[in-house]
């Protein structure tokens, strides 16, 4: 895929990206369009959907079936189209505020109920569009607009949550690590259930200029630095881990996936899909 040509999946007219310099957020884009073209699968066939935020803008810029939706309400609207016609191919891009704090209860049932969808959720630890508050996933003692002095509550654990509701696949990885995260939503594109793959993405102007970071340079040294695969991290001890990022294949497991049972469910009682 070294030359991939990004251009079949882009609606060129509609740049330039509206994302800031030093943004992970089309490096995550690329990772996708590349993991698509590897699975081989019909534009036509194929639909992205996204609520509100940075990340949620990325629909604008691909060409394939897209919707645009409204806040935290990405995964509900994937649910619909799914159900409604089961062979399309939907991917979910979503953000950590969108998807776990407006949109956590539609993330867990999701992951719960185990619909087939393939939910990318950028996460940039901060509220970047909206005003640079406190997401559910800022890191304690961080600074925000809703958090001057810093943050002093818990960071979620995202993949950690989709695990425990119930995902089938769950993956990690980050925009500095843009080939292996590729190769995660290639996994989780192919896997029949809920794929969440969370991908780490800095935010430069909203979370790294409040938190006196210098450069996106910085952000995406840090992000290498930070980051231990998850075979390293078995041997780790809870206080090592603290502060790091643990990248990789979290969850892969197989079980009953929910469209299929819903089609099961009608045959049983007589009706048609």
């Amino acid at each position: 895929m070294d030359n991939f040509d990004y251009t079949t999946f882009l609606r060129e007219k509609k740049f330039p990206l509206i994302w800031c310099a030093g943004c992970g957020h089309g490096i995550i884009m690329k990772a996708i369009l590349r993991a698509v073209g590897r699975v081989g699968w019909d534009q036509n066939d194929t639909v992205m959907v996204s609520g509100i935020g940075c990340s949620s803008r990325m629909p604008g810029y691909v060409d394939m079936n897209t919707l645009h939706t409204t806040h935290g309400r990405a995964i509900p609207f994937a649910t619909g189209v799914k159900m409604a016609n089961p062979d399309l191919h939907v991917i979910v891009i979503t953000g950590d505020g969108d998807a776990t704090a407006i949109g956590g209860n539609h993330f867990i049932h999701a992951a719960r109920r185990n619909i087939d969808l393939t939910v990318v959720l950028l996460n940039n630890t901060i509220y970047g569009m909206t005003g640079g508050q406190v997401s559910p996933t800022t890191p304690r003692g961080k600074k925000a607009s809703t958090a001057s002095f810093g943050n002093v509550e818990a960071p979620f654990n995202i993949s950690g949550l989709a695990q425990a509701a119930g995902a089938s696949f769950v993956a990690r990885g980050t925009a500095y690590g843009a080939v292996q995260l590729s190769k995660y939503i290639e996994k989780g594109l192919l896997k029949k259930g809920l794929s969440v793959i969370e991908a780490m993405s800095p935010c430069p102007t909203v979370f790294g200029r409040r938190n006196k970071m210098k450069s996106p340079v910085e952000m995406y040294d840090e992000l290498r630095d930070q980051s231990v695969p998850v075979k390293k991290a078995a041997t780790m001890s809870e206080v090592e881990l603290e502060d790091k990022i643990v990248t990789g294949v979290l969850t892969d497991v197989d079980k009953p996936e929910y469209t299929a049972e819903y089609a099961k469910l009608i045959a049983k009682l007589g009706g048609s899909a």
